[in-house]
């Protein structure tokens, strides 16, 4: 998967990746608008090209509340989001080419009050999904805010992972209709950080097209 071209998609309105990026971005100006006034910290776990947090702290009130860290592997979507970053005058936006499953990669910036999850649980091992699911409690501070993606196609995750979500305290907020084709969460944390552990591994991205292929695979086995 070649993961620059893909977020070409995103020019195309009428297209599920676009409709997905107006839920997450308007779940995101929803978040920034409802935390109390003070500075805020914001981090995105394989963000891209960061257009979900980027497009939205462009005009958002609360732009100069945030700090923010991008960590993403591929240098031509970090390379974009630096562009895009300078061009909207946000000098509080570090993008970080590096793997972002890595804790460590989140040193400094956590406890977090919006943690972005995007692209990311329809990549990985569904074992991995709940693992990041609990480095949340890592991640995030308490009453802070997780947004997060998964697709909807068989098997529906979506159920599962606000299970998970649920047990390791975090309250569901919104959650996109099962109709709509995509999935997008929003939930607030309830409990108690956890300390981040250096050097821990949150998940594997495999990629969906691989995981498509493995499971087709399997399917004719």
């Amino acid at each position: 998967m070649d993961w620059r071209t893909w977020h070409d998609q995103y020019d195309h309105p009428s297209s599920w990746m676009a409709r997905r990026l107006e839920a997450v971005q308007t779940q995101i100006r929803a978040a920034l608008a409802g935390f109390p006034s003070g500075p805020l910290r914001v981090i995105s776990l394989c963000a891209g090209q960061g257009r979900d947090l980027l497009e939205v702290l462009a005009d958002h009130p609360r732009r100069d509340d945030v700090r923010a860290r991008l960590v993403e592997l591929d240098q031509r979507n970090t390379a974009f989001a630096e562009e895009m970053a300078r061009s909207a005058g946000l000098d509080h936006v570090e993008v970080v080419t590096a793997d972002a499953s890595l804790t460590d990669q989140y040193r400094g910036m956590v406890p977090a009050d919006l943690v972005l999850v995007c692209g990311v649980f329809g990549n990985i091992a569904d074992e991995d999904i709940e693992r990041t699911i609990d480095s949340c409690a890592q991640l995030c501070r308490t009453g802070g805010t997780v947004i997060w993606t998964r697709h909807r196609a068989a098997p529906d995750r979506v159920p599962l992972i606000c299970e998970w979500f649920k047990v390791r305290g975090f309250e569901l907020q919104w959650l996109s209709d099962r109709d709509a084709g995509l999935g997008v969460g929003v939930h607030r944390f309830t409990g108690e950080p956890q300390p981040l552990v250096p050097g821990m591994n949150m998940f594997t991205f495999i990629g969906y097209d691989v995981l498509r292929q493995a499971k087709a695979q399997a399917g004719g086995a």
